[in-house]
């Protein structure tokens, strides 16, 4: 299912939103190196977030290098010198988050956040959305964390801090209707709402996790979308939910 556009309207432009996607697409096509040109990988490993780096508190060394034959060498055997002894392990999960695998894994994020971030920023105004965005993408790269403590593999994308918000519109918005194209051994659009399409969204992510060439961070897609569902609850639950014309809307 791929949502393509909700009935959810809001009463500000979405300018950080905007702002988001244009900075996602920028360092995409002005930052980042072709992807199939040979400086892709090292840029990769010298600016993105990776599980044992996080986990050790330092930059991966030659040694715990991903191979054909292994994924988690994390600290294993001796340690030689580190490939970016400059490398900001803690700047690189921030810098993670603006970074992204293809032009595909691109499209798809911008396109979730804008159809749901916009009204999770009108909520919360600005700066708060700013701020819960970011939030979102810490605690989704901590999740993965956990999940893959040892890990040696790049973490890239705005997936995780996306999830965050569309938690977030399940707890606020969970009636909206979400114009919807189904493939299914047929091509449909459908309106559904919300709460369908965002709780199966949420349960195809545990089936990458069975799946070890799945190449998806399962756990940061969970993670952060399971930070921003409690986060708006409790909110909601303090009376700082959606304002009362939007809740008789929907």
């Amino acid at each position: 299912m791929l949502p393509l556009k909700d009935e959810n309207p809001t009463t500000r432009r979405a300018v950080v939103t905007f702002v988001l996607i244009l900075l996602n697409v920028g360092i995409y096509f002005g930052v980042q190196p072709d992807i199939d040109s040979p400086e892709s990988g090292e840029f990769t490993f010298e600016w993105a977030a990776i599980p044992c780096e996080l986990v050790t508190r330092e930059p991966l060394s030659f040694e715990e290098l991903p191979s054909n034959v292994s994924t988690t060498r994390c600290n294993e055997g001796p340690e030689g010198p580190p490939i970016f002894p400059d490398k900001s392990v803690w700047f690189a999960a921030l810098v993670s988050m603006f970074l992204h695998g293809s032009i595909q894994h691109l499209g798809f994020n911008m396109l979730f956040l804008w159809i749901f971030g916009n009204n999770i920023e009108d909520r919360l105004g600005p700066v708060k959305y700013i701020a819960f965005y970011l939030a979102g993408g810490v605690a989704a790269t901590v999740a993965h964390v956990l999940v893959q403590p040892k890990s040696t593999i790049p973490v890239v994308g705005a997936s995780g801090a996306i999830a965050a918000v569309m938690g977030a519109y399940l707890a606020w918005f969970p009636n909206a209707r979400i114009k919807t194209l189904i493939i299914f051994f047929f091509i449909m659009f459908r309106d559904i709402s919300a709460k369908w399409l965002l709780v199966v969204w949420f349960f195809l992510q545990f089936l990458d996790a069975v799946n070890p060439n799945s190449g998806v961070a399962w756990g940061a897609h969970v993670g952060g979308f399971v930070f921003g569902l409690v986060v708006a609850a409790a909110l909601r639950a303090a009376g700082r939910g959606p304002t009362p014309a939007l809740r008789g809307r929907y």
